[in-house]
Formats: C-alpha cells, sequence, structure tokens
C-alpha cells in the first residue's frame, strides 16, 4: 500500500491507497472498537440518502463530530448508522453535484481543522 495525502482531522489518521482503494488508520484514546469501525461507499443518489438518513434521525454527529462535511477540494463525506448501530460513510466525489438544499446543510472539514499543506491535496478519489 502507498501513503497518499490526508485530510487533517481531529484524531491523527493516515490514508493509505492500494489501487482505487484506501484504508483510512486512525488513533482515537477516547473510543473503543468497534464504535468508529466503518466502510465508505459512493452511491449514485447521494441527495437521496441524505434526506432519508435525515428524516429517519440517521445522521451520527457525535462519532466525527459532523455528520455532513465537505473538503476544500470539494468531495464530501456523510456519516449514518445504520438500525443495527454500524457506522458507515456515504462519499461524493464534488459537492456541486448536490441539490443546492442539500449543499447549504453540509459543513466545512476547514471549520472543524484547518487543511494545509498535504491535507489541502488530500481526497478520495483518484
Amino acid at each position: 500500500m502507498e501513503r497518499v495525502p490526508t485530510a487533517k482531522f481531529q484524531d491523527e489518521v493516515v490514508w493509505l491507497r492500494l489501487g482505487d482503494q484506501q484504508l483510512h488508520l486512525f488513533r482515537r484514546k477516547d473510543a473503543e472498537p468497534p464504535s468508529l469501525h466503518h466502510f465508505g461507499l459512493d452511491v449514485d443518489d447521494f441527495d437521496s440518502v441524505y434526506k432519508k438518513a435525515k428524516e429517519r434521525d440517521l445522521l451520527d454527529h457525535k462519532t466525527f463530530r459532523q455528520a455532513f462535511r465537505v473538503h476544500p477540494l470539494g468531495w464530501v463525506q456523510m456519516y449514518l448508522r445504520d438500525p443495527a448501530g454500524n457506522l458507515v460513510e456515504i462519499d461524493c466525489p464534488d459537492v456541486s453535484m448536490l441539490e443546492p438544499d442539500v449543499q447549504a446543510e453540509c459543513g466545512r472539514l476547514e471549520d472543524e481543522v484547518a487543511q494545509t499543506g498535504e491535507a489541502s491535496r488530500a481526497t478520495l478519489y483518484r
């Protein structure tokens, strides 16, 4: 696996890539496994998934401090808990693809941690 530029978060994280896949390793002292364990995926209709997750109160605002946020490069992350309590990350390559009302509800990763140096170039996408 090759180390790739990593976005900055409040917790220590390293991103690794193998082909088109990424593995994100993080360290957080106040978490019990598997509370932070999750997988990320893209969906064809991010707007609908966001609206349905919000309607069903599935958005996870606690685990990573923001349930829905955009990186300065424009990619978007959303965190939700499925009905069994599993953490799931839903990603979108470009915030401009989202409906204006959904964009308006999106937080900014920079409001949590400044994205400077390598972090400003970090992307979930190749």
